[in-house]
């Protein structure tokens, strides 16, 4: 079994990639923005995505801690660099992977008004918030702790791998509007959660009692639903090589499914001044075939053993007490593992934003637009954020694009998220004749010591972009 979960960990290494990317919102033309607001304005009339390297997305991040803080070489020891790591973080904290990598991507202007885009990609989502009390009470242990809770629904997690299969439409209803939606089909791969998980832990005294303390855990309910691991885990005699070829082998076609959709305005309130809003991946994934649950559940209390120690002849066995014990806690404490079916929604991503033209020039042939103004200078400000199982995770991004000529664009971008207040992005697009290259980088300040660093995204792509007149 260990070396399946290698292989798990491998499979979501070698696709790790971002959801929310502030440095391509609202970029007109590039396909890739179109993925965050359908209905978003833009300035090209075909494009063309080079397969599988349309876009790569790598993102990661940590809120809380640092690997520096952990693997410090600065003489200090370990363990205490742990324990005052786990003194400050809290059960709000998070890590997360994201992950999306574009297989396909072709897109097509339809009538005068319309553009239509389909596409393939691959996506990864793992989150988990800190376990704080599990985590204290298996590295310290309770004794420091007499009287406190240690709440199990600090365990709560979730993590996917699946392929999403689109079609959006986006639609010019005037001069000043623009709108679209995007209808998602999604085959998963593979899926873990763990969420409102219930019980406490704790240790009281008891100086008139039978001992000095009782232990009890109470209203116990921890679960834990898996889909697309059973079938490796219980595949006797399934090498790493085997479990990897069965992983990439539902990597377009996964063993369960889903639906969502993604819908998104531009209005152009004047010339210079545009507002913008978009919801992505408003959907449910079902879960039905190849799905393992394990599922803990009861309350006990102790004070402990109290052993006998009478006289015993040679045929006399002495009591087992750990056995007892045991049996005990199996009677109170028990645990199951079943194959329900069970449902997910996938984490509803939002973006709202406004922007601000100076510079003006005037290009003349546009799809949209007969003669569409262009501002050289674009000064925005975007909000933007996750739905996550204790609540939403946000960020807030300013941003001066610079539109330098028809083949050159960059953008320039300060944020302030629950990783970071100190995020600096930059985003670089070129284009020769049609062909389009592209680069973007978050928290670039952290890439001079990633190990110090709280978050690092990275995102790239090229393909064919068409301006027709």
């Amino acid at each position: 079994m260990q070396r399946i979960l290698l292989v798990l960990i491998f499979f979501v290494t070698i696709i790790c990639n971002g959801q929310n990317r502030p440095l391509l919102y609202n970029v007109d033309d590039l396909p890739q923005s179109l993925l965050q607001n359908p209905g978003a304005r833009i300035d090209f009339t075909r494009h063309v995505g080079i397969p599988f390297f349309s876009q790569i997305h790598l993102s990661a991040g940590s809120t809380g801690v640092t690997a520096y803080d952990i693997f410090a070489d600065d003489g200090s020891d370990v363990n205490q660099r742990v324990r005052n790591v786990m003194r400050d973080i809290t059960a709000g904290d998070y890590f997360s992977v994201n992950e999306q990598l574009e297989i396909l991507s072709v897109g097509w202007k339809m009538g005068d008004r319309g553009y239509f885009s389909t596409g393939i990609y691959q996506e990864l989502d793992v989150f988990a918030y800190f376990p704080k009390d599990p985590a204290v009470l298996a590295f310290e242990g309770n004794a420091n702790y007499i009287g406190q809770d240690f709440d199990f629904s600090d365990a709560n997690f979730t993590g996917e791998v699946l392929t999403v299969y689109h079609a959006g439409f986006n639609f010019k209803v005037d001069a000043k509007l623009s709108v679209g939606g995007r209808l998602k089909l999604y085959s998963g791969i593979f899926n873990v959660e763990s969420t409102d998980n219930e019980g406490v832990f704790r240790t009281i005294e008891t100086p008139g009692g039978p001992n000095f303390y009782r232990h009890e855990v109470s209203g116990l309910n921890v679960t834990v639903n898996t889909s697309g691991y059973a079938s490796l885990k219980n595949e006797e005699g399934m090498t790493v090589d085997q479990a990897a070829a069965e992983l990439m082998s539902r990597s377009l076609f996964g063993q369960n499914g889903g639906v969502g959709v993604d819908l998104g305005f531009n209005y152009r309130v004047t010339n210079q001044f545009s507002v913008n809003a978009s919801v992505q991946d408003l959907g449910l994934m079902f879960h039905q075939k190849d799905v393992e649950n394990y599922n803990y559940f009861g309350s006990f209390q102790t004070n402990g053993l109290e052993p006998l120690f009478p006289e015993l002849d040679n045929n006399e066995a002495t009591i087992p007490y750990w056995d007892i014990f045991e049996d005990r806690v199996d009677l109170s404490l028990q645990d199951e593992t079943t194959n329900n079916a069970y449902t997910t929604w996938r984490p509803l991503k939002y973006n709202a934003s406004f922007e601000f033209g100076t510079g003006k020039s005037i290009l003349p042939c546009d799809y949209l637009i007969s003669k569409k103004p262009r501002f050289m200078n674009l000064f925005g400000m975007l909000i933007s954020g996750v739905n996550r199982p204790k609540g939403p995770t946000y960020g807030v991004t300013a941003y001066w694009d610079r539109k330098v000529n028809d083949h050159l664009r960059f953008r320039l971008a300060y944020a302030v998220d629950e990783f970071s207040i100190t995020k600096l992005g930059f985003m670089m697009s070129s284009r020769f004749k049609n062909f389009n290259i592209y680069l973007a980088a978050n928290d670039i300040i952290g890439y001079t010591n990633l190990a110090k660093a709280n978050s690092a995204s990275l995102q790239l792509g090229m393909q064919f972009i068409f301006k027709d007149l």
